[in-house]
């Protein structure tokens, strides 16, 4: 027997127990019996009785449901209430040790010492280095025409011709040292020239291809601290080039950061400290401050100006930067130190209240406890915490974020 077979049958019993037979009402006989056009017979307002069993059946259904679903949620037969899930998410721990905080400033990475190369010839520009090329101690710079010029290291620039009877001096003594440094010179540079000197000249030409004659006129050589970076190439094979023309910008093999720092940092710039910078791509590193110049004024936002201390960061570790020509970078100086503290990942910090922060700590049985703490340095991605109830080696909730 079917469901709808139960209601039927539900539904004559009904009218059997009434007295009512289908198609009679409780009036005269015969009056039961609807007249063809009676508007009651087919009238929508009135739900007959299949209809509303079967409504009461659902409405039914539904509340056994909620109730079954109900009691999964009161205590069990011995009136104990169900025990709290256990956790399971990501958690760090609390650590006591040294907070450093640092002072941060935009900065830009860039090669130093950055000048232009002039000529020291007249005439039609033959030979260029490419942009990028290191030029090292006996390499050619430029030729002009059928002149060319090479480096050599020194200090103190060229500014006459290196021949037998010239006067003693400081720029022919560096010029021994630099022969010397390239295996030409043997003797202790002495600033005289003579034969030893002359001697060395005719063994750089002879592996150069020049002419052996023993002199370097002006303009052959150009003396520089250390090994030479071409920039920016401002002439081009072709090119005519005037005496003192510029060619190319130069700078040193070396990378320093040029930073600005505010007034009410300076106590941070000081000459040998270590700072933090922090490269593209998420790559840390360290540098040592070299130089801290005098305040000077610099175009802040809009027309106002704000007065700075340029600042001079060489970087420890060479290999770390080298792929970088120029860069903007952010320096991190050393400034508040907190030591032996107790932190935890700034993540792990929740509201407990517009006031107050906290930590979810996690407890022996795995459940959790927000527990209220106050706040102190900021340093590194982890906060400075104390409280009630924090010890070293309790593991925090970190939300994945």
């Amino acid at each position: 027997m079917t469901w709808r077979d139960r209601l039927d049958g539900a539904d004559a019993a009904s009218r059997a127990d009434s007295g009512t037979a289908p198609g009679s009402g409780p009036g005269p006989a015969g009056a039961g019996e609807r007249r063809k056009g009676d508007s009651r017979a087919d009238s929508p307002t009135r739900p007959s009785r299949r209809r509303l069993l079967i409504g009461a059946a659902v409405l039914l259904a539904g509340a056994g449901a909620g109730i079954a679903a109900a009691a999964g949620a009161l205590p069990g037969r011995d009136g104990s209430a169900e025990e709290p899930a256990a956790f399971t998410g990501a958690t760090d721990e609390i650590t006591r040790g040294d907070l450093q905080g640092e002072t941060s400033a935009v900065g830009t990475l860039r090669f130093s010492d950055s000048h232009a190369l002039r000529s020291g010839f007249e005439g039609v520009v033959t030979r260029l280095p490419a942009a990028g090329t290191v030029i090292r101690a006996g390499d050619e710079l430029y030729e002009v025409g059928d002149e060319s010029a090479y480096l050599m290291h020194g200090s103190i620039p060229a500014w006459r011709a290196f021949e037998a009877g010239m006067g003693k001096g400081s720029d022919v003594q560096q010029l021994q040292a630099a022969l010397r440094s390239m295996g030409y010179f043997t003797p202790e540079p002495d600033g005289a020239f003579g034969w030893w000197t002359a001697r060395a000249i005719r063994a750089w030409q002879k592996d150069t291809g020049l002419a052996q004659d023993g002199t370097i006129p002006l303009g052959r050589v150009v003396f520089a601290p250390d090994d030479l970076r071409v920039g920016t190439i401002k002439s081009r094979v072709g090119d005519r080039a005037a005496s003192d023309g510029e060619l190319y910008d130069v700078t040193s093999t070396a990378q320093v950061v040029e930073v600005n720092i505010k007034l009410a940092d300076q106590r941070l710039g000081v000459v040998g400290n270590k700072a933090t910078l922090h490269l593209p791509g998420a790559v840390d590193t360290t540098g040592t401050i070299t130089s801290v110049g005098t305040p000077t004024e610099k175009s802040g936002s809009g027309d106002t100006k704000e007065r700075v201390i340029p600042v001079t960061v060489v970087p420890d570790d060479a290999a770390v930067t080298s792929d970088f020509q120029e860069v903007s970078i952010t320096v991190g100086l050393p400034s508040e130190k907190r030591e032996n503290v107790l932190s935890v990942p700034v993540a792990a910090l929740i509201a407990l209240s517009p006031e107050q922060f906290g930590i979810e700590v996690v407890q022996d049985d795995d459940t959790t406890k927000r527990v209220p703490v106050t706040t102190g340095l900021f340093a590194a991605g982890r906060v400075e915490v104390s409280g009630d109830d924090l010890a070293e080696g309790q593991h925090v909730v970190v939300p994945q974020r």
